[in-house]
């Protein structure tokens, strides 16, 4: 649904913003862009929104390039930005309306009115924007970005911000859009999101995309498990017998926890078992857990230069 090519920005200050980006989103996707703040995400989102040019590569949607067929790829899109941007004294049905009108779309009031349903909106479709709260706003942003009924949906930092609340009604919206073969492109700053709703995962930064993986491959390649030991006597400090073993002694020294690479040959686990035997150590209960996609992604930001 979307192809990237070789995208990359730099701005007229110097800054390069983006270096020679490369992507391919599938119809009926949801994909995760992840990334700190200043990573290139928004800058990404915006190029292929035909809201910023780039200064070499393409970008096509469906099919269409952005710069030379602008007028569809425009009408395929729809974007939720992180500004809150909208005319204060205006009602959020006329609103709504009016932005699926400059798409050329004819009046659908079923439509406006289940898109007010689905977000909450529908019992203040007569305010005036400036009446709402900021997390009614942003239910607005999201409403104008569905009115046209795009194919593809960019959702920039959606839910910074906004109450639990909105954040389900979000996601029920998404899980809808997907299941009727919408494109989904998140932004998120809460990874847990991302890990519950995504296909695939991206990772840039400094203007790269250094990692694009299926949300499941990722963590099974990249995930790291720990082993954690609830000990029948606390212990000062780690024996030195076991210090060949990666592991941390915590609780006050009753918890031990080991850390094991879940792809490697040998995990070390009936070693560390039998040393712990032979140092007289005895543990009333273990449990394993796996590394959770925030954690992947801080030690991937971490170690890219």
């Amino acid at each position: 649904m979307i192809s990237v090519s070789g995208l990359s920005k730099t701005y007229d200050s110097g800054f390069q913003a983006l270096k020679n980006i490369n992507l391919e989103i599938g119809r009926g996707e949801i994909f995760a862009l992840l990334g700190p703040n200043g990573a290139g995400k928004t800058t990404l989102i915006s190029i292929v929104c035909g809201i910023v040019n780039s200064s070499q590569g393409r970008v096509t949607v469906d099919g269409h390039d952005i710069v030379s067929d602008y007028r569809s790829t425009r009408r395929l899109i729809g974007l939720v930005p992180q500004e809150l941007t909208t005319d204060a004294f205006e009602t959020v049905d006329h609103v709504v309306r009016f932005s699926r009108g400059l798409f050329g779309k004819s009046p659908n009031p079923a439509f406006i009115e289940k898109i007010l349903m689905d977000l909450s909106l529908w019992d203040r479709r007569n305010d005036q924007i400036m009446t709402l709260s900021g997390g009614m706003k942003r239910r607005v942003m999201i409403a104008k970005a569905l009115a046209h009924e795009p194919q593809v949906l960019f959702l920039d930092e959606p839910t910074a911000g906004v109450d639990v609340e909105l954040r389900q009604e979000m996601w029920r919206v998404v899980h809808d859009l997907r299941s009727r073969g919408v494109t989904i492109i998140l932004t998120t700053h809460y990874i847990e999101e991302a890990e519950e709703i995504a296909d695939r995962v991206a990772v840039i930064n400094h203007g790269e995309v250094i990692l694009v993986e299926d949300k499941v491959e990722l963590m099974h390649k990249l995930g790291r498990k720990q082993l954690t030991l609830d000990l029948h006597a606390g212990l000062k400090a780690v024996p030195s017998s076991l210090s060949h073993h990666d592991l941390v002694l915590t609780g006050d020294g009753m918890t031990l926890t080991y850390t094991y690479d879940t792809q490697a040959e040998r995990t070390g686990i009936t070693t560390l078992l039998k040393d712990l035997h032979e140092a007289g150590i005895r543990f009333r209960d273990l449990q394993t857990s796996q590394s959770s996609l925030e954690e992947i992604f801080v030690n991937l930001v971490r170690r890219d230069p």
